[in-house]
Parts: C-alpha cells; sequence; structure tokens
C-alpha cells in the first residue's frame, strides 16, 4: 500500500492533492450535516425565548418563516435576523406582549397543518 501511495504522488502529485483536498472537504460537510441534524432533533418545539429570530422559532416549530412574519405583521424579508426582543423594541411592545402573539400564530398553524 505504501509503495502504491508512494507512486501515485511520484506519478500524479496534482492529482492526489485534489483527491486529498476533496476527501477533506466532504468530511468537514459530513460532520457539519450530522452536526445539523442533531441539533435540530433535540430543538424541536422548544419555549420561545427573546433571543430567538423568527426563523428560529419558525424551524423549531415546523412552521413557515414567511407565514409567522405575516401573522406578526412583519415585512416578507428574507434574511431579518432580529430577535424577538429587538423586534419587540422596535415596534415599541413590551416582549412578553410580542412572545404572545408568536405563540398564538404557532397554535394557528398548527391547527391549519392539522385541518391538511
Amino acid at each position: 500500500m505504501r509503495r502504491t501511495l508512494g507512486l501515485m504522488w511520484r506519478r500524479h502529485r496534482l492529482l492526489t492533492v485534489a483527491f486529498l483536498a476533496a476527501a477533506g472537504i466532504t468530511l468537514l460537510l459530513a460532520v457539519r450535516t450530522t452536526a445539523f441534524y442533531v441539533y435540530w432533533a433535540n430543538h424541536r418545539a422548544v419555549p420561545v425565548e427573546p433571543w430567538m429570530t423568527v426563523g428560529y422559532v419558525a424551524r423549531s416549530w415546523e412552521v413557515s418563516p414567511t407565514a409567522l412574519r405575516e401573522a406578526l405583521g412583519l415585512p416578507l424579508q428574507v434574511r431579518d435576523r432580529r430577535s424577538i426582543a429587538q423586534i419587540a423594541r422596535d415596534k415599541g411592545v413590551p416582549v412578553e406582549v410580542l412572545v404572545a402573539e408568536i405563540e398564538t400564530a404557532l397554535a394557528a398553524a398548527q391547527r391549519q397543518e392539522e385541518e391538511r
């Protein structure tokens, strides 16, 4: 095996480097995918907290982020990374009120999913 690897390195150095780079990237992406899967498998339907974003809540509760933004009267931006606390501050309402609105919207979305 060592002899084969040495031969490959001498004759096809660029190809060997490219293969090792591709193998490393593949391993990195496999680890990253597994980490995301494990994280989201354990973070389903978590209670809404002020530090969360609307997208995080939508993913945790398996609801469309667009539908949740629509229910809250937020602009339908693709990349709104504000936390719930920041959104409440910008709207001029207490965080507890916005959290209650989100929970109501989540319940409505779940009822709508059950009806389908």
